[in-house]
């Protein structure tokens, strides 16, 4: 990946970059809090002016978050186009322990369909009393 740097002087409010982004301006600020998105210059009146770099910046954190890495793993992945490049090794490793934590959470989901799907068919859709699902949910129901 290439360092992610400004490509222009191309200028946008925060309403314009959320737009541009999908990402909402109160999450946009967020990002600014945490550190994530660096503070943007402003105008002599204090708006804030984003440029290229920022929303580059901003798409490749919302893209990482729909894929589930977390802030601190989004952290180490942006340095690998920042000053602190990270090397292809620590980004792979990263993403390696990711795609365990999706295996783990999709067993887990199995499991869960396996379990779920067992009980609905168990359920006659009777009267309460006799409902398996509600047996599965409520622990005093079930002893």
């Amino acid at each position: 990946m290439r360092m992610i740097t400004s490509s222009g002087a191309e200028n946008r409010s925060i309403g314009e970059l959320s737009r541009h982004t999908g990402v909402n301006i109160e999450t946009i600020r967020y990002y600014e809090r945490v550190e994530m998105l660096a503070p943007p210059p402003r105008t002599a009146g204090g708006r804030r002016v984003y440029d290229t770099t920022h929303l580059r910046i901003l798409v490749f954190i919302r893209r990482s978050r729909e894929l589930g890495f977390s802030l601190d793993e989004i952290r180490a992945l942006l340095r690998l186009g920042g000053p602190d490049k990270a090397s292809c090794r620590e980004v792979r490793d990263i993403a390696a322990r990711h795609l365990e934590d999706i295996r783990a959470k999709l067993s887990d989901l199995k499991k869960l369909e396996r379990l779920l799907s067992k009980t609905v068919a168990r359920c006659s859709g009777g009267t309460a009393p006799d409902c398996p699902v509600l047996d599965i949910l409520d622990i005093k129901r079930a002893s």
